[in-house]
């Protein structure tokens, strides 16, 4: 055995060092995708899927050719391989997913989300870690010496491989990627593979070529991979990084500043400059203090679940002078973002909690909860479910007003608005609806009161600011009272992810039908023409 391998140390270390790796990866591969196709259960069951038939073809093949050939070269330029691999996914990874997604999007009219996400997996991550995979059986190779302690090498192999799993699960998601980023994550981590390979090459005094080889192009991925920058093609934005939670970016132009959480899908958040209405779905969330009573009494008291960085809050301060405002963000990094740029006033108190966490642990009551937790096409189950609802209605005044945004509505019999209306409507006894104009939003009003609407009505002659009350006037006359149909969703089965991912089917096929017939007529070049 090689001079460095004599001691069963460097082994043990190749094996902690592996599994940390193999972790670190699919959580950076989840903060890759989650820009351009959500953190979805459906991308999450992806990545593991395909990460584990990766570890399972590798184990094969790492424990067939250690037999075949027990030779740590070989283990050691496999592992110098999914360094450089793992260090040019900053480099490359974005370019293939828009590449994949722009194949599959004139090619696939259902289940777009399942085929790019598998698609991006299996050529950017399988390779690597199927190289990964090999290390565990041909380390037992090495370090198995006589069948008298081989059951307790494998048990100590298997140990550093568990510890090792899980700082790599720890150090991305608290520690690199909100300190650094998703970009040097992968490079710091290919740099940890990359050192155990050089070491072992130097020690031994082979390999030449590969060490010269492997650290020129680490050196050019770190150059040319460190960035954070997923929307490369964007110019002008005023903040691109990433939380905990989201990829955070902020645009800036001479009318608005927008924040969004996702590359490909939607606005979260947007600041008027001149201090007008958005012409969004919070204008006609102004409806709920309306509903409540806000021209009548002398304060209303306001929960925002979802605050993201505060367009209703701000729109509601501007309008309404009675109101105490509140609100709940799981992402501390979207809370700073709104009082950076998006003039959150600093008396508005933010809770960083999750948004139904909050309300188990809070002893209050509201005469308006506004619930904005559906971001871009990730729906969070455990706030879209009867118990959830029926939590938030212990929370409201008699007369309360609850106002929910759904942002995936469908033409489709039993998509996902209707499900979250039907489940909303099992709850509550009074429920309305409108679509915001322009979009896929649609906005519920529920409340225990029959006579919202008449509140509604009543206050809204007393609104003296004439770009609100024609923005009133005009949900009053659009608002339609919800028919209950028998879709609901528990705590148990809520299936928001399939109902997610039948509403982007249905908006991709509309929006790309028009470039894909031309396709068919005058095929790629006259695409480019029209684009």
């Amino acid at each position: 055995m090689k001079s460095i391998l004599s001691k069963k140390w460097y082994l043990y270390l190749t094996e902690f060092f592996a599994g940390m790796s193999v972790m670190a990866v699919e959580l950076g591969a989840s903060r890759l995708l989650a820009p351009y196709f959500s953190s979805s259960q459906i991308v999450w069951t992806i990545i593991i899927g395909t990460i584990m038939i990766a570890m399972a073809l590798g184990n094969i093949y790492g424990g067939k050719t250690a037999d075949k050939n027990p030779n740590p070269d070989q283990l050691y330029k496999r592992i110098l391989i999914a360094a450089i691999w793992i260090a040019a996914i900053p480099v490359v990874g974005k370019y293939i997913i828009l590449g994949i997604s722009a194949l599959l999007i004139f090619s696939v009219s259902s289940n777009f989300l399942i085929w790019s996400a598998f698609f991006t997996c299996m050529i950017i991550f399988v390779f690597p870690l199927f190289l990964l995979g090999t290390v565990t059986p041909s380390l037992t190779k090495y370090t198995v010496e006589s069948l008298e302690d081989n059951g307790k090498i494998v048990g100590t192999l298997g140990a550093f491989n568990t510890i090792g799993s899980i700082l790599g699960t720890f150090l991305p998601t608290f520690v690199t990627i909100p300190a650094v980023g998703t970009a040097l994550t992968f490079l710091i981590f290919s740099g940890i593979l990359l050192g155990l390979a050089l070491i072992y090459f130097i020690s031994t005094k082979t390999g030449k070529k590969q060490i010269i080889i492997g650290s020129i192009l680490f050196i050019l991925c770190c150059i040319f991979g460190n960035t954070s920058r997923f929307a490369f093609w964007e110019t002008n934005l005023t903040y691109e990084g990433e939380s905990i939670y989201n990829y955070l970016q902020v645009k800036e132009d001479d009318k608005n500043v927008i924040l969004s959480t996702n590359v490909l899908f939607g606005v979260q958040s947007i600041l008027k400059k001149d201090q007008s209405l958005t012409g969004m779905y919070y204008d006609y969330a102004m409806a709920a203090p309306l509903m409540a009573g806000a021209e009548e009494k002398d304060s209303l008291e306001v929960l925002i679940l979802g605050m993201g960085t505060g367009t209703f809050a701000t729109q509601c301060r501007r309008y309404f002078q009675n109101i105490r405002m509140e609100g709940v963000e799981i992402d501390e990094k979207i809370t700073l973002l709104a009082k950076e740029y998006f003039e959150l006033p600093e008396d508005i108190a933010v809770t960083t909690y999750d948004g139904r966490a909050y309300l188990n642990v809070v002893d209050k009551t509201y005469d308006v909860i506004m619930v904005d937790a559906y971001q871009d096409i990730t729906i969070p189950f455990q706030m879209s479910s009867v118990e959830f609802f029926t939590l938030v209605k212990e929370h409201l005044a008699e007369d309360g007003v609850m106002v929910v945004n759904m942002n995936m509505r469908g033409s489709q019999e039993g998509n996902m608005n209707q499900y979250l209306a039907d489940t909303i409507s099992s709850v509550f006894d009074t429920v309305y609806t409108v679509d915001v104009l322009g979009t896929t939003n649609r906005e519920l009003f529920a409340s225990a009161s029959e006579d919202i609407l008449a509140v509604m009505e009543r206050n809204l002659e007393k609104v003296e600011e004439p770009e609100l009350y024609g923005m009133m006037n005009w949900v009053v006359l659009q608002l339609e009272e919800y028919q209950a149909g028998e879709y609901c969703m528990t705590d148990d089965q809520a299936p928001v992810e399939v109902l997610g991912m039948r509403v982007i089917d249905e908006l991709i096929g509309e929006e790309v039908e028009y470039y894909r017939g031309i396709f068919k007529e005058r095929g790629i070049r006259g695409l480019l023409e029209e684009l």
